[in-house]
């Protein structure tokens, strides 16, 4: 027997209208206790799918505004400058930028020192004793040698012999300037004859011979060489000058192959007369540059 509506019996639905829950016993009082279970679940559910879905919405929002930064290429829409050190970006064409070109320049040639002791013209620096032969000694590597006595003229074949005195008249010698050095027991005079021009020069130097010497020089501690005694000279140019050694012993015996002083302190003179001259011409040489 049955009792009530027929049909079997529906579960209580507390969402659906018109229905009812079997309670304990099948009694028509509810069951709260598994109400509020059910309740509860259902808004730990709700929380938990707005807070994942908060969370998805802020990482899109994240990515959308970077995505926004590279696109526009960095904050504010300005485009990002190129890293120090990186090639700039190309320009409107699509050639990559560069630096600035300039006409190629070259510096002009240096000053020839020849040159401004090859004529009077140039050769324009004071000219006496002093500025070719200063201080009271001269130093060729471990080598000193005193200085002895000083003579300028006008008239050069007075302070010359054997055929360097035609040589000097047939070429317009201006000017002899004598200086004689010292060391141990030898004895070196220099001669330096003056012309207008470096050709005149070199043609009275190869008008001369070994006969051609200047006269040696004497006095101020420098007894009297190479009067009679055999002596050995060089001869040489550089420019409008052409210079002369004559060295000697000052004992009075004659040179030698043998005496290696004698020949080194000839060399060493007529080297230190050849770097006055080329530093002479140096010295204008410079002079003039600065002015241009």
């Amino acid at each position: 027997m049955s009792f009530g509506q027929g049909g079997p019996q529906q579960p209580w639905d507390p969402w659906r209208p018109h229905s009812e829950q079997t309670g304990n016993g099948g009694a028509g009082t509810p069951d709260w206790a598994a109400l509020a279970e059910r309740s509860a679940a259902r808004g730990r559910r709700r929380r938990l799918f707005l807070v994942g879905g908060g969370a998805l919405a802020a990482v899109a929002a994240a990515v959308a505004v970077a995505m926004a930064v590279v696109s526009s290429g960095g904050p504010g829409g300005a485009a990002a400058s190129p890293a120090p050190g990186t090639a700039s970006a190309a320009g409107p064409s699509g050639a990559t930028a560069s630096a600035p070109s300039f006409a190629p320049t070259s510096a002009p040639p240096p000053l020839d020192p020849k040159d401004f002791v090859s004529s009077a013209a140039k050769d324009r620096a004071p000219l006496d004793p002093g500025t070719l032969f200063p201080g009271t000694r001269m130093t060729m590597g471990d080598a000193v040698y005193g200085k002895g006595p000083v003579a300028d003229t006008r008239s050069c074949a007075t302070a010359a012999r054997g055929t360097l005195p035609q040589a000097l008249d047939a070429h317009d010698c201006t000017r002899l300037i004598r200086v004689t050095y010292r060391r141990d027991g030898v004895a070196v005079t220099v001669g330096v004859a003056v012309f207008d021009t470096a050709a005149k020069a070199s043609a009275a130097r190869a008008g001369t011979d070994r006969r051609s010497t200047v006269r040696s020089l004497s006095g101020e501690g420098v007894p009297v060489f190479c009067a009679g005694a055999v002596c050995r000279s060089t001869t040489n140019s550089y420019g409008r000058y052409a210079y002369f050694t004559l060295a000697g012993r000052v004992d009075g015996k004659d040179v030698t192959q043998g005496d290696a002083a004698v020949f080194r302190a000839g060399d060493d003179l007529a080297e230190f007369t050849f770097r006055q001259i080329h530093r002479r011409g140096r010295a204008q040489a410079s002079a003039a540059a600065v002015a241009d």
